[in-house]
């Protein structure tokens, strides 16, 4: 991990340790699940709010403003309103990327789930998924929800992430490397 990655990955984790402990001492975890998601979902769909975390070109009270007013029109509970506007002052809004997957991972793991991120070429069926859970399940004694992503390029195969653990069953990594020991062989 690069330097700047683990500073980032430590201050989320310092971050996301303690507004856990304040949900789950005022018993809101529930609330924090859904701010997550509305979070993410900002992440993903606004440019603006993506550049307002990330550019330095807005001054600390400037992101404090706009952390406030957009934390109260999507309805953020007051513990990760807080969080937030306390990042803006410190100019920490950078991670948020990195404190929704640290809050998501030590809620799951409060609860005894694990995430995985399964690659498939196409949409698995509601029981190919829950064949993979299960089996996923046994491994890891945990319970297991899947993320799928399609990428239609594996064009047969699964790429599963658990953790720090990978396995790669896809046919686009079958043939690179067959075409690897080819390039040794000739």
């Amino acid at each position: 991990m690069s330097e700047p990655a683990s500073i980032s990955a430590g201050i989320a984790q310092r971050y996301a340790s303690a507004v856990y402990e304040i949900a789950r001492d005022s018993d809101t975890v529930a609330a924090l699940e859904s701010d997550l998601d509305a979070l993410q979902a900002a992440l993903a769909d606004s440019e603006d709010f993506r550049s307002l975390i990330h550019s330095p070109i807005y001054t600390r009270d400037q992101q404090e403003a706009a952390i406030t007013a957009l934390a109260s029109k999507m309805g953020l509970g007051e513990t990760m309103s807080n969080t937030l506007r306390l990042m803006a002052t410190k100019r920490r809004l950078f991670v948020v990327p990195a404190l929704i997957r640290r809050l998501r991972d030590t809620i799951a793991d409060a609860k005894g789930e694990v995430s995985a991120e399964v690659t498939t070429p196409r949409k698995m069926s509601k029981a190919q998924s829950d064949k993979l859970a299960a089996s996923l399940k046994k491994t890891t004694g945990k319970t297991v929800t899947i993320n799928e992503i399609v990428d239609e390029s594996l064009i047969g195969g699964l790429i599963v992430k658990v953790g720090s653990k990978m396995i790669d069953t896809s046919i686009r990594s079958r043939l690179a490397s067959l075409q690897n020991t080819m390039k040794e062989v000739g």
